[in-house]
């Protein structure tokens, strides 16, 4: 998995972001979670290459997972970027507001911890 490394994560609804932590927590990983994505994106700021991973919801008040990650990208291009919602969402849709931005994974909510776990998994190995 990966080490030292610390993972964002970032859902304006409480009880997923703690659960979210909780759940890559329990498999020996780092992670910081917030409500807010303006907190998100200052905490961020302050240190963007100790993140190796950013883990955010598509949709939330004030400013938007889309908006969030194109932010997060343009301070650190080579983070990681897993985008979770609880609403459909067309691919095309994120092609085009994300444009060149590179997406690693894409979790539909409700989503087992076991799931999010793997797919950090697969984004270590492409690393290694």
């Amino acid at each position: 998995m990966l080490i030292n490394d610390l993972i964002l994560i970032v859902d304006d609804d409480s009880d997923i972001a703690s659960l979210v932590r909780i759940g890559v927590e329990k498999v020996g990983l780092s992670a910081v979670s917030f409500t807010n994505p303006y907190s998100a994106l200052e905490e961020f700021k302050q240190k963007p290459f100790n993140y190796e991973v950013v883990i955010s919801d598509i949709r939330m008040p004030n400013m938007n997972g889309y908006e969030f990650v194109k932010q997060v990208k343009m301070l650190n291009p080579n983070v990681n970027v897993i985008l979770m919602t609880a609403f459909e969402t067309e691919y095309r849709e994120m092609d085009s507001i994300l444009q060149s931005i590179e997406i690693d994974g894409f979790l539909q909510k409700p989503f087992s911890i076991s799931k999010l776990n793997d797919m950090l998994g697969k984004i270590n190995q492409s690393h290694a």
